[in-house]
């Protein structure tokens, strides 16, 4: 199976909460049949079949009546180093406090999809080819087997390229980005969440570069593309840059503490919601911030705000870092739920001195809950 990405750039890099990331996979299963006996009394498998990509699938195929929950995740020791190793017996998973049945598991090989969403609106006119380096650059962080999909947008939004393993043509797709007038933020993330997303098998991601204003949007809002996070299986990183006129990419000179970003633009995370920004309309910076740390807090992504080019660099290495150490967890929720149903969901590991990373709740949709089955 592989795993996608999808490109979202935000980040808490030095807070390790402990998240569960979850979100549904709707596609069906391509194996034949197993029979009753092949599943134990509780609903659960008991065999347990390894692929290539390092995927783990208990049974050739399993059936519920919800939709499977997948869960993202990073583990790191006490010293902030990634944990790659570890195996699908070191994982438990809760549910509201019950123990979950884990159905599918990813290791860190296996490959991902990488949504990378890029804001081209008018303000980055006069740094568009700086910020496509910095985006090609990204991709060649990646592993070579992980896919990229690239769409941008202003006030058009725009598929440069299905995802692919190929660098040439992830390459002349970013290359290919101009700059336009307004800025369809909500209405991008919206259509990544209930159209992109879906075409994508295995592990994902997404990575969306922007201010985080919105301009033009017409179809999606704040609240509603929020709300969608929600119940979403990709992680989103975040990546802010400043175009409020006086630090930043936009700007001239390195960026000072006070500002959007962080100290000589490198881009540490700012905790909980950020203060006033600088620029003509603070309040409606403050509020793309804001934004931004819903998208990737909800989804169990990171924010990060690089307010300079090297910055913005050293983000989208630490994001492609994390990318390639994350595993992948799937389970069938034990009970049915009601529809907009928040659930808490704790994931833990056997190891001691271990800290895990990911989405701590997701909202049950009814949407899903009918029959599943895990493709293979």
């Amino acid at each position: 199976m592989k795993k996608t990405f999808i490109l979202l750039v935000a980040v808490s890099l030095f807070s390790f909460n402990v998240y569960a990331q979850s979100g549904r996979n709707r596609t069906t299963q391509t194996k034949p049949d197993k029979t009753e006996s092949s599943k134990d009394a509780d609903g659960g498998v008991t065999e347990s079949h390894v692929d290539p990509n390092g995927e783990t699938v208990e049974g050739d195929i399993i059936r519920f009546d919800t939709a499977l929950v997948t869960v993202p995740v990073t583990v790191m020791d006490r010293y902030g180093r990634y944990v790659p190793l570890l195996r699908r017996e070191n994982f438990r998973i809760l549910e509201n406090g019950v123990e979950q049945k884990i159905a599918y598991f990813a290791t860190t090989d296996a490959p991902f999809t990488v949504v990378l969403l890029i804001d081209t609106s008018g303000s980055t006119e006069f740094r568009l080819e700086d910020i496509q380096d910095a985006a090609i650059k990204f991709v060649e962080k990646l592993k070579s087997n992980d896919s990229v999909m690239v769409m941008s947008f202003d006030d058009r939004i725009q598929m440069m390229c299905q995802a692919t393993t190929d660098r040439d043509v992830i390459t002349k797709a970013i290359r290919r980005t101009r700059t336009g007038g307004g800025t369809r933020l909500y209405d991008a993330v919206a259509d990544i969440l209930t159209k992109q997303l879906k075409t994508i098998e295995g592990r994902k991601a997404v990575v969306l570069f922007t201010d985080g204003v919105d301009t033009t949007s017409h179809r999606a809002s704040y609240d509603s593309t929020t709300r969608l996070t929600e119940e979403s299986d990709a992680p989103i990183y975040s990546v802010d840059y400043d175009t409020s006129g006086t630090t930043g990419i936009m700007g001239q000179g390195i960026p000072m503490p006070g500002g959007r970003g962080g100290i000589l633009g490198w881009p540490f995370p700012r905790p909980g919601i950020p203060g006033t920004t600088g620029g003509t309309m603070p309040g409606d910076y403050k509020r793309a911030v804001a934004y931004l740390h819903a998208l990737s807090d909800n989804t169990g992504g990171r924010f990060y705000s690089g307010d300079s080019l090297f910055g913005i660099g050293q983000a989208f290495t630490w994001i492609a870092e994390e990318l390639g150490r994350q595993y992948s967890l799937g389970y069938y929720p034990s009970t049915a739920g009601k529809d907009g149903e928040r659930r808490q969901i704790k994931v833990k590991v056997t190891e001691a001195d271990l800290v895990v990373k990911s989405r701590d709740s997701y909202i049950y949709s009814d949407k899903t809950h009918k029959i599943t089955q895990i493709t293979r």
